[in-house]
């Protein structure tokens, strides 16, 4: 074992030999920043101003996303005694997250390849989650698979999930098959992605499904009367892409100074009233000429979220400042 301790606090851990700083810390109660846990995305960066850490069985421990003197805490095991400086942290109480039997209420196709699949909690349990966290689906192989919340956290009888079919996906495949009460193990919460609070402008992008946390976080904005001046982008390669209008206009009738982008990458028809012909990075430049002093969240696959933060950047935003919540293919990591 190998004690961790946090920078300009009392909190420390330990760590086992091979285990990631992430899980150690979320092992003793103390979570990190994080979302894919597999290296990717880049929230759970932080500094390692003392003592050595390796990469975890071999993994690389930084990516494009770190800034000078970062490692990826989901990617780095210490090897000594060590103090961390994640960029927030806080304690969590262990018994918050939670295993329920859910059932199937609901199970809408809205698109080509996106199923909305709406679970009901047994009767008397609640969930309590933050808007923009994920939930873990147990597949029949007992693998898990990640999907997040689209439903805000006052709805806490149910669960709402936006799934894309992947094609040979073991578990996404199966979702068209699912019925009105059929059941499925899921637990949560998991993530830190959700919106910080202030007064600053935001905008949100969305790529495809990564519609579901961004929804979470706007339907508890205007439950709890959250009036900021606010960007949504959301991308997708056709029209049917963007599946769930009724959710945009009913935010534009909420806030009149809310911004909707629809952007379509790989449109071939005349564009519908009110979509641009661009990928989500260019439709980024193409509505904000300048980010200083705003907060983005960015939510898709690893090319997408890549693509933005680098326009986000060019445009004046703080590293600090850019969030995300990158949807990685395939099992979930154990932690």
């Amino acid at each position: 074992m190998n004690v961790v301790r946090i920078a300009g606090s009392d909190a420390s851990f330990e760590c086992a030999v091979g285990e990631s700083l992430l899980d150690g810390a979320a092992r003793h109660g103390i979570e990190l920043p994080y979302s894919c846990r597999k290296g990717v995305c880049g929230n759970c960066a932080g500094r390692v101003p003392e003592g050595e850490v390796v990469g975890v069985r071999g993994a690389p421990m930084t990516n494009e996303t770190c800034l000078p003197g970062q490692v990826l805490f989901c990617m780095c095991a210490p090897v000594s005694t060590a103090v961390i400086a994640p960029t927030e942290w806080h304690r969590i109480d262990p018994g918050a997250r939670k295993k329920f039997t859910a059932r199937v209420f609901r199970n809408q196709r809205v698109a080509p390849d996106v199923s909305l699949l709406q679970l009901r909690l047994p009767t008397g349990q609640r969930a309590k989650f933050k808007a923009g966290q994920y939930l873990r689906v147990t597949a029949a192989d007992g693998s898990t698979r990640c999907y997040s919340m689209a439903n805000p956290p006052h709805e806490s009888d149910s669960l709402s999930l936006h799934i894309r079919h992947v094609p040979g996906g073991s578990f996404s495949t199966r979702v068209p098959e699912l019925h009105s009460g059929d059941t499925l193990e899921v637990e949560l919460p998991f993530g830190a992605f959700s919106l910080r609070e202030g007064e600053r402008p935001i905008v949100l992008v969305a790529g495809g499904t990564g519609f579901a946390p961004i929804k979470s976080i706007l339907d508890d904005m205007a439950r709890r009367n959250v009036d900021r001046p606010t960007t949504l982008i959301w991308a997708a390669r056709q029209a049917d892409g963007i599946y769930l209008r009724p959710a945009v206009e009913k935010w534009q009738k909420k806030w009149p100074g809310f911004r909707f982008v629809a952007a379509l990458s790989d449109a071939t028809d005349a564009l519908p009233e009110g979509f641009v012909g661009a990928r989500a990075d260019q439709a980024l430049v193409q509505c904000m000429p300048a980010l200083q002093g705003h907060e983005l969240y960015c939510c898709g696959g690893p090319p997408m979220v890549a693509a933005v933060r680098e326009a986000a950047l060019r445009l004046g935003l703080d590293p600090r400042d850019f969030h995300s919540d990158v949807f990685v293919e395939g099992p979930a990591v154990p932690g």
